[in-house]
């Protein structure tokens, strides 16, 4: 038998996890260092995380600081911050970058409200993918008379209910972070 559960479902927690770390990213209207995560700057020739060219803090509830290491990436930084689409102006004092967070407003909120349903829709996605997989492993193992037919279909069952499982958590992650977003 080649089919591995196990391995399955570790993929679907892996894409759960990304989702998770995807929806940090998102404003709440509250300074988190994880806002800044997916930013990518130039760096050296190639696209580094920012918290990889320097130390990323909230000191307060409405500002991020960023202590860059090397002053010669004070203005990549700065430029990638601006550009990220976070709505986000950056101020230069020094090798720190202060990043105070604007209240969003109602427009903003929606906007990012649909760009975590983006999110969980491509999570979505990446665990039917992988429940896509599972199903062809076990035709496949069912073929070649691995397995039975019994067999198989109890396996099947419980790869569509760990992928149901995974689904709804997707659900209930984005729902959390929508209600997160929407508070005033």
């Amino acid at each position: 038998m080649s089919i591995d559960i196990s391995a399955l479902k570790k993929r679907m927690d892996g894409t759960v996890s990304a989702l998770k770390h995807d929806l940090a990213g998102l404003r709440t209207g509250r300074a988190s260092a994880a806002l800044l995560d997916p930013i990518m700057v130039e760096a050296y020739g190639q696209k580094t995380p920012i918290n990889q060219v320097g130390n990323v803090n909230a000191p307060e509830p409405r500002l991020i600081t960023v202590q860059i290491w090397d002053k010669t990436m004070v203005g990549p930084v700065e430029k990638a911050v601006r550009n990220a689409g976070l709505g986000l102006n950056p101020v230069v004092d020094g090798q720190n970058l202060r990043i105070p967070l604007p209240e969003l407003n109602e427009e903003r909120r929606r906007e990012l409200v649909k760009v975590g349903h983006e999110y969980a829709e491509k999570a979505k996605v990446a665990i039917r993918h992988v429940r896509r997989d599972g199903m062809e492993e076990i035709k496949k193992d069912e073929k070649d008379s691995a397995i039975g037919k019994d067999e198989a279909r109890s396996l099947s069952d419980d790869v569509q209910k760990m992928t149901d499982d995974h689904v709804t958590l997707v659900d209930k992650t984005v729902a959390d972070k929508e209600i997160e977003i929407m508070q005033v």
